[in-house]
């Protein structure tokens, strides 16, 4: 995994060294292991580089003999077999990043569609004087991109840009009150005015410094639900699962998983320990003396089943309270999804062990109908269904200002686009998370985390040959008698049954609640002093928040909190200094 950024001008001249050299830097902690530059009339591309794959010769950036130039963020999967497919082309290196290069020769800009992996790839041929940017066709690692009357930018992490000098960073309203009232922003735009994402499954054409094309893939297959039986769809998952979790492990340097206890990471490490000669480094995190449950001991039992090398992290208050600003600080794309806690200590302590690479259960709930929203999005209206996603955060609890319209509009417009013909209400309600929930929530908490201390994620769930097995797999084999999941829990019962499949999906949780609760008189007037919180927030509503307590209260609190300190950090650019009062003090 990597870190990769370039600018193309409009005027045709070469693009500055100095912003060059400062995209580097602001995207070092993503590739320690090295770092790249290439300037060719009027574009220069960046990269630093964690070495995973080839790591003597597969340095970036690579080259063809036309002259073409890539960089890349990406692990893709299928490059064994695709350097068969190009047995004629001149592969200079064992990188796996130099196949989409002479894929691009063959296929223009229709080259992804071949791929198999995660990817965020910059590519050039300043034979026709193209710049293609490319991302994986579920999002999983990130690409952003900005158009100013200099010229065209991009980076992935938005925080690079503005370190840069190329883009000034100010909220944009819709961003921010869909990152208030869903905890993650939707769509093409991002909460930075001026600032978009590419898409997932997008291709970008730039020529002279302006977009003029878009091409995507889809991440989803078509169809209706394939009519398979139990025994038939049981054999097909089997063997797609075996497959992903044997590509996903190709790697040149030790991996290891986070293993939470639940189906999707028990299911993993099951695949990960009969693939292994040696025993799986698992990763645990847990909360003591807290009212959430601790996944501690059943992912111990999983794990002494397997043979697997349990690692165990505590999560204590003292921590939420010391990392809460450095966590803010990493997530320059905000998700205010409390996981981002858990993850990112977690991911400190695989990089203290000195591994790169972690696989993740990520997708599973999306592929498989795991959510209990989505048991309520297949009743008819008539028997308590209801849509995804129908209420925000804040809805009746009088804090937010009336300035928050239009907080639901992406998933509005992702409710449309999911609505094609031939699939159920179950499918529709996955696309729909598919959409925005997953890239933009979920997949940008892995990131950011990991990336924070140079460590990879991989998700075997979101791979073509998973996602056409089970996205397509009947609802009945999805959802059955009020469980989700339910062809992946008998899978697992069968291999697993100390995992105990079938019983009810308790969810993650973080007490982030009962800590703010705890500290409410104190934290509360320090949030709504804040000018970010002022602008959205009646203040006095907002020190109440802090100190009621109760599940949605406890959660609005924390969302402001989240947003005080990221707003500090990336808008008013102010560095963390200490814990969270501290920061805010400051």
């Amino acid at each position: 995994m990597c870190g990769i950024a370039g600018i193309m001008t409009r005027d045709g001249t070469p693009p500055d060294p100095a912003a060059l050299c400062k995209l580097v830097e602001a995207l070092r902690h993503r590739g320690p292991d090295g770092d790249g530059q290439y300037i060719a009339s009027n574009v220069g591309l960046v990269q630093t580089r964690l070495a995973i794959i080839d790591l003597e010769t597969g340095d970036q950036p690579l080259s063809d003999p036309g002259g073409a130039v890539l960089v890349a963020n990406a692990e893709i999967y299928n490059y064994i077999e695709l350097r068969e497919e190009l047995a004629n082309a001149p592969f200079q290196t064992q990188s796996d990043c130099e196949t989409p290069l002479h894929l691009s020769r063959q296929d223009g800009a229709d080259y992804p569609a071949r791929l198999r992996g995660m990817y965020a790839i910059a590519l050039h041929d300043p034979a026709d004087g193209a710049l293609l940017l490319s991302r994986d066709p579920f999002g999983i690692k990130p690409l952003y991109y900005a158009e100013t009357a200099q010229g065209f930018a991009f980076a992935s992490e938005v925080q690079a840009l503005a370190a840069a000098g190329l883009v000034e960073p100010r909220t944009e309203p819709d961003g921010r009150a869909a990152l208030l009232q869903l905890q993650f922003t939707t769509g093409g735009d991002t909460i930075y005015a001026g600032v978009h994402r590419v898409l997932p499954g997008e291709t970008l054409v730039v020529r002279d410094g302006r977009l003029v094309e878009r091409r995507r893939i889809a991440s989803l297959p078509d169809g209706p639900p394939h009519a398979w039986s139990e025994d038939e769809a049981m054999a097909r998952l089997d063997a797609a699962l075996t497959d992903s979790v044997t590509v996903h492990q190709r790697s040149d340097v030790p991996y290891g998983m986070f293993l939470s206890g639940g189906i999707d990471s028990s299911a993993l490490l099951s695949l990960m320990a009969q693939l292994n000669e040696r025993p799986v480094r698992a990763y645990t995190c847990g909360f003591s003396g807290t009212r959430v449950p601790d996944e501690r001991d059943h992912a111990r039992a999983v794990a002494a089943a397997l043979g697997a090398d349990p690692v165990e992290v505590e999560f204590a208050e003292q921590d939420f309270w010391d990392l809460l600003p450095a966590v803010t600080a990493a997530m320059d794309q905000p998700t205010a999804d409390y996981a981002v806690l858990p993850t990112y200590k977690l991911a400190a302590q695989v990089r203290a062990d000195s591994l790169k690479v972690i696989l993740s259960g990520e997708g599973g709930d999306e592929m498989f109908g795991g959510y209990g929203r989505y048991r309520a999005a297949m009743r008819p209206w008539w028997r308590g269904g209801r849509r995804v996603r129908p209420r925000g955060i804040f809805d009746g609890l009088d804090v937010l200002r009336a300035d928050v319209a239009g907080w639901r509009d992406g998933i509005t417009a992702a409710e449309a686009t999911a609505a094609t013909p031939g699939r159920t209400r179950l499918q529709v309600a996955q696309a729909i998370d598919v959409a925005d929930w997953l890239p933009n929530d979920l997949l940008t908490k892995l990131d950011r985390c990991l990336m924070a201390h140079s460590v990879e994620g991989r998700t075997p769930f979101l791979d073509p040959v998973v996602v056409e097995t089970a996205y397509r797999l009947p609802d009945g084999l999805k959802v059955r008698r009020s469980l989700g999941k339910w062809l992946l829990r008998a899978w697992l019962d069968r291999r697993l049954p100390v995992a105990q499949a079938f019983s009810r999906k308790r969810g993650f949780s973080v007490p982030v609640g009962e800590w703010i609760v705890g500290r409410g008189r104190e934290l509360g007037p320090l949030v709504a002093a804040q000018p970010a919180i002022a602008e959205v927030c009646d203040p006095a509503a907002a020190r109440r928040l802090f100190t009621r307590g109760g599940k949605r209260t406890g959660f609005a609190a924390w969302t402001l909190l989240y947003y005080a300190l990221w707003h500090r950090r990336h808008i008013e650019r102010h560095a963390p200094a200490g814990d969270v009062f501290e920061t805010l003090e400051a």
